[in-house]
C-alpha cells in the first residue's frame, strides 16, 4: 500500500511541475512568437517579393529536443489501449515545432524572409521496448537578405 502511495505522489508532482514547467514554455513562445513576427517565414522556394535584389542568403536551422516525461507516457498509453486521439503527445510536438521555428528565427538576425521551410520530426528511443524518451524537431530554411 506503501508502494502505491509514494507511486500515487510522484505521478501527482510530476503531473504538476510538468503542467507548470510546460506553461511557462508556451508563454515564452508567444512572447518571442510576436517579436518574430515581422519575419516572414514560407515553405515556398522562391521569395515572396521579387522586386528586390538579393544581397546573400544561406541555410539556417534551429533544433529542439523534448522529453516525454511518465505522466504524458502514461496517458499516452491508456489512449492507445482505448483509442482516439493522443493529446498529450500533440501538445509535446507542438511545443517543439514552434520552439525549433523560433530557434531558426533567431539564428540568423537581420535577414529580410526565410524561404523553403522544412520541419523534421524524429523519436529518440531508449530501453528495451524502445520506447520514445524524447523526441527532436529540426527547422531548417534558406534565409534571404535583399539588398537595401
Amino acid at each position: 500500500m506503501e508502494q502505491l502511495i509514494f507511486f500515487a505522489i510522484l505521478l501527482s508532482l510530476g503531473y504538476f511541475f510538468g503542467r507548470h514547467a510546460e506553461k511557462k514554455h508556451f508563454k515564452s513562445i508567444l512572447e518571442r512568437e510576436k517579436h518574430w513576427l515581422q519575419l516572414p517565414t514560407t515553405s515556398s522556394k522562391y521569395v515572396l517579393t521579387e522586386d528586390r535584389e538579393i544581397n546573400r542568403c544561406h541555410l539556417v536551422n534551429g533544433s529542439m529536443v523534448v522529453s516525454v516525461d511518465y505522466f504524458k507516457r502514461i496517458l499516452a498509453k491508456l489512449r492507445i489501449f482505448f483509442g482516439g486521439n493522443v493529446q498529450s503527445y500533440e501538445t509535446l510536438i507542438d511545443r517543439a515545432r514552434r520552439e525549433a521555428v523560433l530557434r531558426m528565427k533567431e539564428s540568423c538576425p537581420g535577414a529580410d524572409q526565410i524561404i523553403n521551410l522544412r520541419l523534421e520530426t524524429s523519436s529518440i528511443t531508449k530501453g528495451k521496448g524502445k520506447q520514445i524518451g524524447s523526441v527532436e524537431v529540426l527547422a531548417y530554411g534558406t534565409a534571404v537578405y535583399f539588398c537595401n
